[in-house]
């Protein structure tokens, strides 16, 4: 097949503009050992770790296609777990920037995560009402817990018990047992959507943030188990943790009894607090220790509350018995009772209340040692600010220490220009203009104006035109960054602005159903002696509908202008007399362009369509189905008939105006593609988007052949499908609270298609090896064995080693679902294969796994297979022993590092210095105490 024709592939060369998604959520991390220098925050598919103190990037965690949801740093600081919207969750390492891990189980959005306090195991929620919990350590996925009936919104672990607490937009807080794996309580006592929750003094309260301005707060009470030897089984005792009620033991065991949720916990609805924000909770979260709490609504305010710890109650209530005495002695009554109790506002303490310069989408707190607290705010409009709040002050008073907002726009950019030499790239949105430099994507020039709809370079690039939404044109000087004029231009908007072909004026189109012609001419200028350029206004073309788009033809004799009537009307320049009318469209069309040789116009419209006319007769060739949503901008390629259209489905495509031919799409953004602008020389294109990023897109010199694109596209389509297809069930298991953790994709059918052919090569060669040996024994001589070409990649190993070596390496969190896949006829000879491989020591810990997973799944099939008797047999032997072996050698380590830990101890005297230096420093602390009263009495 001959290739027809070439075109040059087109591919993502930046992405800059943005500061943070809003979507996602901001989060201390350590970097280089120092803790509240830098945050992570979801940027799109990325995720961009900033320096507070600087105001720079420092590093870039590279997604993929989906968008961040959520983020999570790992206890020790080292990793960061990131959430996306396809449900998928990779954990990076914060030194090297790169996914270690990738965990595939969700359906949906993954909108909560957590580790637990060793960073051993990771839970996460999601939009699919799942709650899955992993092992990191492992690479794996543990178990799936259903029971939400919406989306998950907060998952908790309990530090001192195998704990989980969840919360759901479905109104239900639930405990889960996660040693037995079910949910032993659900907490209803809110009549809205739990949007947040957090556990405060050391997990004896849980506070819970829903759609009302009131915090529930919650008593928690651990009960633990006694069992005492002597006594029969039915008077087990059980006692209340401190913090529990102290009953008697016959009613704590009636009461269980009663209650069969509350062997595990007791919880009971202390009281609430109060927030001033009389919206929904949007994030409600403490900071590492606990002592800090604080939660925001959908408005711009964060409220930040102090926990107080039981050493502080108690020492608040002595305060109060004290004055309560001395009350009572004063009006000679009795003195007060001793059990005195502090109120909940008493204890949760509200400490002050930031206000941010825009609403608040998420946070994070940290608490440095000296007590000072560090607040990190993403905020909507695409900043991070950071602020530093003292709170041993009498009055704590937050203080601004760092807000981040250059690298960005504030509101969604509505229009893009390129200069002339392909350098310099115009940004304007609604409240300002800036301009970027291509190659090091930095932001040159900020300069305030007006809503901005639509601009140009003046030719010679030196200064800037802004169109804006109240019918002004603002003139810049992008030397010195200032603003040289404004003029009145129309009394609508101005929607659109065209350079004439000669570059000595433009013409624009505005709502008040105008199109004016402009003409640069040098004024002098009273404060200077030089002369300035300006802008003359020469014609006005009057018509009955509103102008949404203007273009000269590049002879500059044409001048095609869209109107709200859906058509396209195109005059003659120098005598404004009418020529064509292009009516066809059912909506009006938004955007056009004219080719460079001046035979065709292309039409993007509302109607999602495009249309492609001759500009001869105005004929139309083609009408092509663009985009799902309004064609928002459209532009041909310079010196071709090649052209880019931008739509609100989030695309950009290229388009053949000959050919007719959907060339490729550039997938990116998120959200609405606004406009786009493509470089003179057609090397670069350059797009704006709702979700507030502006991304450059490169020719490269990659070939792209249509055939090719289309098969890509027809395998991507078909891997989405795999994804959505029903999960395979195990046979005789019924769907409860637990399920498997992982989920078909196409990773793992690809997994399984390996073990599979792996799997076959070992029959192949063992058929072959006893044929060969039955040649030897015929012949009398050992005759030479053809070695598979496969096994000689690998270094002439055997076809059992092979099927390890496939085995080692499917992904740790894709084994489950690889096997669950795999066709049964395969699994005696797997099952042979792993008695072989356990017998003599091999990855004893994998292929048990493997086992006890694949005898689960098909132990009808197993046990009623009598050839298998033996191999089970055998395999029951030698696995006993082997990991009866690998918890010896794990048992014997454990010992040896505990030993040398006690060693090092000694040896340095760590445990004497700690008390040591805690003496000297409570000597320091009376002394200065005794100073500061010897001043006061003085």
């Amino acid at each position: 097949m001959g290739l027809t024709r070439q075109y040059l592939r087109y591919g993502p060369a930046a992405l800059f503009g943005l500061v943070a998604s809003a979507r996602g959520s901001a989060a201390f991390v350590r970097l280089r050992g120092e803790r509240g220098r830098c945050v992570a925050v979801a940027a799109c598919e990325h995720v961009f770790v900033w320096d507070l103190r600087k105001g720079e990037k420092v590093l870039i965690l590279k997604g993929l296609k989906q968008e961040v949801s959520c983020l999570c740093p790992s206890p020790d600081g080292l990793h960061l777990a990131v959430g996306y919207e396809d449900g998928s969750i990779r954990v990076f390492s914060l030194l090297s920037g790169e996914a270690n891990i990738t965990f595939n189980g969700h359906k949906a959005a993954v909108t909560a995560l957590q580790y637990d306090h060793l960073g051993g195991r990771l839970v996460s929620g999601s939009k699919d009402t799942d709650v899955i919990v992993w092992d990191v350590i492992n690479e794996s996925g543990l178990y799936r817990l259903r029971g939400h009936k919406d989306a998950v919104t907060q998952v908790l672990f309990v530090k001192e018990k195998n704990l989980l607490v969840t919360s759901g937009k479905d109104t239900l807080v639930k405990w889960w047992d996660l040693d037995t794996q079910h949910c032993f309580k659900t907490l209803v006592g809110h009549r809205t959507e739990v949007w947040g929750m957090a556990l405060i003094s050391e997990e004896k309260r849980l506070i819970t943030g829903s759609a009302d301005s009131e915090l529930r707060v919650w008593d928690i009470a651990y009960i633990q188990e006694v069992k005492d030897p002597d006594e029969p089984e039915s008077k087990k005792s059980k006692e209340s943790s401190p913090g529990g009620e102290e009953n008697t033991e016959d009613d704590e065991t009636l009461e269980l009894d009663e209650h069969p949720e509350e062997r595990l916990v007791k919880c009971s609805k202390v009281g609430s607090i109060m927030r001033e924000g009389r919206d929904r909770v949007v994030t409600l979260a403490t900071d590492q220790t606990g002592k800090i709490l604080a939660c925001h609504g959908t408005d711009a305010v964060l409220e930040v509350f102090s926990v107080l710890s039981e050493e502080e109650v108690q020492k608040k209530l002595e305060k109060k018995m004290k004055k309560a005495k001395k009350k009572a002695k004063q009006n000679s009554e009795e003195e007060p009772e001793k059990s005195m109790e502090l109120s909940l506002q008493e204890e949760i303490e509200r400490v002050t209340k930031i206000r941010a310069s825009s609403k608040i989408k998420s946070f994070d707190l940290l608490l440095s040692p000296k007590g000072e607290l560090k607040i990190v705010l993403l905020l909507q409009n695409n900043i991070i600010e950071s602020y530093n709040l003292d709170l041993s002050a009498q009055v704590p008073q937050a203080v601004r220490a760092s807000k981040i907002t250059i690298g960005g726009h504030r509101s969604d950019v509505r229009t893009l220009a390129f200069s002339s030499d392909n350098i310099a790239i115009l940004s304007a949105a609604a409240e300002s203009v800036k301009i970027w430099n291509r190659s090091t994507l930095q932001c040159i020039r900020t300069m305030d104006c007006e809503y901005a709809l639509c601009s140009l370079f003046v030719p010679g690039d030196r200064q800037a035109i802004v169109g804006t939404k109240t019918g002004k044109l603002q003139l810049y000087d992008l030397a010195s960054g200032s603003l040289m004029e404004t003029l009145t231009a129309h009394d609508g908007a101005v929607w659109s602005i065209a350079l004439s072909p000669d570059q000595r004026g433009f013409v624009t189109g505005g709502a008040d159903k105008c199109v004016k012609f402009w003409e640069f001419e040098l004024v002098k200028d009273e404060s200077s002696v030089q002369k300035r350029l300006s802008m003359k206004h020469v014609r006005v073309l009057q018509l009955d509908e509103d102008v949404l788009c203007v273009r000269y033809s590049p002879n500059q004799k044409l001048l095609a202008v869209s109107l709200l009537d859906c058509t396209v009307k195109i005059f003659y320049v120098d005598t404004l007399k009418f020529f064509l009318s292009l009516y066809g469209h059912k909506l009006p069309v938004l955007c056009m362009d004219i080719s460079y040789d001046g035979t065709l116009i292309a039409t993007g419209s509302a109607d999602r369509n495009v249309k492609i006319w001759g500009l001869d007769f105005g004929d139309c060739h083609r009408s092509l189905f663009a985009h799902d949503d309004s064609v928002m901008y459209l532009q041909f390629v310079a010196k071709s008939h090649l052209f880019f259209t931008a739509g609100k489905d989030s695309k950009i495509k290229q388009w053949d105006a000959d050919k007719f031919e959907h060339i490729q799409t550039l997938e990116g953004h998120h959200q609405e593609v606004w406009c786009l602008a493509l470089s003179p020389n057609g090397d670069y294109v350059v797009s704006a988007s709702h979700d507030k990023s502006l991304r450059l897109w490169e020719r490269t010199r990659e070939p792209l052949v249509l055939e090719e694109e289309r098969e890509m596209q027809r395998e991507a389509e078909y891997e989405e499908s795999v994804a959505k297809e029903e999960q395979p069930v195990v046979a005789g298991e019924t769907q409860g609270e637990t399920g498997l953790a992982g989920k078909k994709t196409i990773e793992t059918i690809k997994a399984a298609e390996r073990i599979m052919e792996a799997i076959e090569l070992y029959r192949e060669e063992m058929a072959k090896l006893t044929e060969h040996k039955a040649i030897c024994k015929a012949v009398g001589k050992e005759v030479p064995f053809p070695v598979n070409p496969i096994l000689r990649a690998y270094g002439n190993i055997t076809p059992s080693a092979y099927v390890l070596e496939v085995f080692k390496k499917v992904k740790s969190s894709e084994l489950e679902e690889s096997l669950l896949v795999l066709p049964f006829s395969y699994v005696p000879d797997l099952l042979k294969l792993f008695n072989e491989y356990i017998h003599l020591g091999l990855e004893v810990e994998l292929l048990c796994r493997a086992l006890l997973f694949l005898l689960k799944i098909h132990f009808g099939q197993i046990t009623s297979n009598h050839m298998l008797v033996t191999v089970i047999e055998n395999l029951k032997k030698t696995t006993i022993s082997r990991v009866s072996e690998a918890r010896d050698v794990l048992g014997f380590n454990m010992a040896g590092l505990q030993y040398l830990k006690r060693e090092i101890e000694a040896k340095d005297e760590v445990t004497f210095f700690a008390d040591a230096t805690d003496r000297f420093e409570e000597k320091k602390r009376k002394r200065k105490k005794k100073e500061k009263m010897v001043l006061a009495v003085l």
